[in-house]
């Protein structure tokens, strides 16, 4: 059984058009498959979160939805028991034959017998950008491969080859519509239907362009630049106007919106505005204090101060080495943890002064017993 949309996208049954827009964008970001491949659930998830949207975003399929559930926008209404669930009735048919309740059934069912009329915008379209963590912490520009649906080049988008007229559908006689007569249990009606020749335009080119075949859009793969803002983190969502898909009629272009992808990094992991690094160091640097050189994410290093008696898993800073705040100012830091190394192959010599060591710390803490219990004693009441 399907969830109910509202449900599926987060929002109350009064949510504006802008609510649901924002949390359609908001899951589609979380779900989306290319950024969610460890996620068995996550493309069907999506699916159901374009399925939800596509249905709230448009007012007539959400009036129909809140009016009659899936029913009302399943296209299988009649099927579904609405009206006494006569089956195979069809609705649009028995309200078409009665004058004014026709414009009604249209009102309330959508059914899109109009012609179409004025520009239509164009979709938007998604993609994903993988960049390795120098590219995102510095930014700069990336190329990203894209394929989408673009007016034609050769005839304007009109559909007709240069130089031959577009002419008045001879099917609907520019009405972008025909009409039906039916017989049916209630009698005859008149069935009104998109016209199949003109697809509701009324008009048709008389020669189609022979580049996109009278549609007047093709799909076309493009190299676009993106600007990638210096400290982007994985999944930001990046807006470039326009650079979806073509519209119709002399509406706009769609958008086209890129979801951040970042590959892991051999030695740095990233923590917000911060990167964290492990570094090693001997015993003998450990005990007796060392400086070591610490790589930075710039391609540098950084000299560390580390003091004597430094045990392992302690975690040292070095400032402003991090990653920058996007449209900001100012850096993260580099937060190192030190990882003490037990040697693991000794020479007799080494193992030998090992030996040594041990046998003066245990004289050394012997003594500081001895020195403890005679202050105790000399005390004790």
């Amino acid at each position: 059984m399907k969830r109910d949309y509202y449900e599926v996208l987060g929002v109350a049954r009064n949510a504006t058009p802008e609510e649901i827009k924002k949390a359609y964008r908001k899951l589609a970001r979380k779900y989306h498959p290319d950024v969610n491949k460890d996620d068995p659930n996550a493309a069907e998830k999506f699916k159901e979160i374009n399925e939800a949207y596509e249905v709230l975003s448009d007012p007539e399929k959400r009036a129909r939805y809140d009016q009659f559930g899936h029913a009302g926008v399943d296209g299988n209404f009649a099927g579904q028991g609405g009206f006494g669930g006569g089956a195979g009735i069809n609705f649009e048919d028995i309200f078409s034959g009665f004058g004014g309740f026709g414009d009604l059934f249209d009102m309330v069912f959508g059914s899109g017998r109009k012609a179409r009329q004025g520009p239509v915008p164009g979709d938007d379209i998604e993609a994903v950008l993988e960049l390795t963590l120098e590219e995102a912490v510095f930014g700069g520009e990336k190329e990203l491969r894209v394929t989408r649906t673009e007016t034609c080049g050769r005839c304007q988008g009109n559909g007709a080859e240069p130089g031959t007229p577009i002419i008045t559908c001879p099917t609907c006689q520019g009405r972008g519509q025909i009409h039906q007569e039916v017989r049916t249990l209630f009698g005859r009606m008149v069935r009104s239907q998109v016209c199949s020749t003109c697809r509701g335009e009324g008009k048709i080119p008389k020669t189609p362009c022979r580049e996109c075949g009278g549609s007047g859009l093709v799909r076309k793969t493009r190299s676009i630049t993106v600007k990638i803002p210096p400290g982007i983190d994985h999944g930001h969502r990046l807006r470039i106007a326009g650079g979806g898909e073509a519209g119709r009629f002399g509406g706009p272009p769609g958008d086209l919106y890129v979801y951040i992808k970042i590959k892991p990094h051999k030695l740095f992991k990233r923590e917000n505005i911060h990167l964290k690094l492990e570094k090693e160091i001997s015993f003998v640097q450990a005990a007796l204090g060392a400086k070591v050189e610490i790589p930075t994410i710039d391609g540098g290093t950084e000299i560390l101060e580390i003091p004597e008696g430094t045990q392992t898993g302690t975690v040292f800073t070095i400032k402003g080495k991090g990653v920058p705040v996007v449209n900001g100012s100012g850096r993260g830091n580099l937060y190192v943890t030190v990882k003490v190394v037990t040697p693991t192959k000794l020479t007799e010599r080494q193992k030998q002064l090992l030996r040594e060591f041990e046998e003066i710390s245990k004289q050394k803490e012997e003594t500081l017993k001895e020195k403890f219990n005679k202050f105790k004693n000399k005390f004790a009441l």
